[in-house]
């Protein structure tokens, strides 16, 4: 599965050497899906306001337990094709700032993937790291 690739600092569209939207293939493109699921906040999607992270209702600015935290970045990397399994790890809240990783498992087998998000006052961010 291909997917359209995003720079990473500005999460917008790259051109290739040819001046085309460049496009990312397998295993890049299913970590940048889920760092996409991550990112996406509930009710955000126009067309499908069912699908993201509950994050204004049950995480920014509320203190939840870690697990339920957990367990929505474990939800969202899950509906992603091609990803059989997901964890999660938080850091320590540094500045009202939470961050953590969210370890990806591919239908494969093969392949992991590790995508860093950082949530704040300014919203969320996601990055994929190793690949």
């Amino acid at each position: 599965m291909n997917t359209l690739l995003l720079d990473q600092s500005a999460w917008d569209l790259v051109l290739d050497a040819s001046g085309n939207i460049a496009l990312a293939t397998e295993p890049y493109a299913v970590a940048q899906d889920v760092a996409s699921a991550i990112r996406l906040f509930s009710g955000e999607l126009w067309y499908d306001t069912a699908v993201g992270v509950t994050y204004f209702q049950q995480i920014l600015g509320l203190f939840p337990p870690p697990s339920l935290i957990q367990e929505r970045m474990i939800q969202a990397a899950l509906t992603v094709p091609g990803v059989t399994g997901a964890a999660c790890d938080l850091f320590p809240i540094d500045h009202r700032t939470l961050a953590g990783q969210v370890l990806v498992r591919y239908l494969d087998g093969a392949a992991n993937s590790t995508i860093n998000f950082v949530g704040n006052v300014n919203g969320v961010t996601t990055s994929v790291g190793a690949v």
